[in-house]
């Protein structure tokens, strides 16, 4: 009986080494995979605050172009004109 506990013993330990090697290697993979999640996660949050910012500069520019457009038709418009000319020799 002496000589089988042994060998027993060398089978308990390779499956044991290769339930913890199988092991390792899934962390690993879930590791990787959480890894390339994070990643995708920040580069969607920086495209997504690159969005807000172009949105905040579009937003700004019609505002301008709006206020530039009611600008010229003020001095377009012949009252406004006038008042401008009025204003401006006196």
């Amino acid at each position: 009986m002496a000589t089988g506990a042994p060998d027993s013993q060398a089978r308990f330990g390779q499956s044991v080494k290769g339930l913890l090697t199988e092991k390792v290697n899934t962390c690993g993979t879930d590791v990787i995979a959480l890894t390339k999640q994070v990643l995708k996660g920040s580069r969607s949050s920086e495209l997504l605050g690159q969005a807000a910012r172009n949105m905040v500069l579009q937003e700004d520019a019609i505002l301008h172009s709006e206020d530039a457009r009611s600008y010229s038709e003020e001095v377009s418009n012949p009252r406004v004109l006038s008042s401008l000319l009025i204003y401006r020799t006196s």
